[in-house]
């Protein structure tokens, strides 16, 4: 057994080599695995570790960067976890201080649970928004929405992401060009010929998340949502911004209830950019 303390071994990047790894610190806090969204993450993003002198990682969490590489216009953190015997000494938040010094300027953004929530906020991260994670199998019913939707093309690639990054607000070019190899489901939303919206469903254990969910308005946004049911027997999962009443309520309507609430907090900026009116749910909470 080494006696080397974790809190003098280095923070470094991780890479997808470090896959396992991460999903072994996943399933030891007691989350699941999510060994395909972390195949996600560090090929799309940064991820940072502190590596278990007996093996694993004891820390470790995860950066996706958007815009340009050489001056990112925004940075989003997920997946902070800090492994259960090294719980409350600090590991997470010296983490935490070395992503946002390496981060240096650019704004930051991350979905906090309540028990992550102080250590943002002694970090500087401010409250903005919140999230409510919604989960069951859908129940088609009522007046469905009258939108023509389809499963995108290769040919679709370009206008999806021209509105991508009109509603986002930075371009995410090497994360969108990801979601067809990704994602189970990419399905768009059109009228006279112009897409309107899209939204993926990836798998995720015994889920299919919905995410991310772009659309002119509410009844596009209702309208992806039932498509993507439409082709899967898995359960739905998905985060909406709780300002959106109306989509989350017709949700709960067809079978998916409240599971949890994520605040939405912000460093070096008051609010994230883009159209949130368009913007309905997130690829994953990890990656904003």
């Amino acid at each position: 057994m080494s006696t080397s303390s974790p809190a003098a071994l280095p923070v470094r990047r991780l890479t997808p080599r470090d896959l396992t790894a991460c999903a072994d610190l996943s399933e030891n806090r007691g989350w699941p695995r999510e060994e395909h969204k972390w195949g996600l993450l560090l090929a799309a993003g940064t991820g940072y570790g502190i590596d278990d002198p007996d093996g694993g990682l004891v820390t470790a969490c995860v950066v996706t960067e958007y815009g340009p590489r050489e001056c990112p216009d925004l940075g989003a953190i997920g997946m902070v976890l800090v492994a259960e015997r090294h719980a409350r000494q600090g590991l997470g938040r010296r983490l935490m201080r070395h992503v946002v010094a390496e981060m240096g300027t650019t704004p930051l953004t991350l979905h906090a649970t309540p028990n992550g929530r102080p250590l943002y906020e002694e970090l500087g991260f401010k409250v903005t928004g919140r999230a409510e994670m919604v989960r069951g199998h859908f129940v088609p019913g009522g007046v469905e929405p009258g939108i023509f939707t389809r499963p995108a093309t290769a040919e679709d690639l370009a206008a999806i992401l021209r509105l991508d990054e009109e509603i986002f607000g930075v371009d995410r070019t090497h994360v969108i060009t990801r979601l067809p190899a990704f994602s189970d489901q990419l399905r768009v939303a059109e009228e006279n010929g112009r897409i309107i919206g899209y939204a993926c469903a990836w798998p995720n254990m015994d889920n299919h998340v919905v995410g991310p969910l772009i659309a002119r308005d509410t009844e596009t946004a209702k309208a992806l949502i039932a498509s993507l049911a439409d082709h899967t027997d898995r359960l739905l999962r998905t985060d909406i911004d709780v300002r959106h009443e109306e989509l989350l309520s017709w949700l709960k309507d067809r079978g998916l209830a409240s599971i949890a609430f994520n605040s939405v907090m912000m460093y070096g900026i008051s609010e994230l950019p883009g159209d949130w009116t368009r913007r309905f749910a997130p690829l994953t909470v990890a990656a904003g």
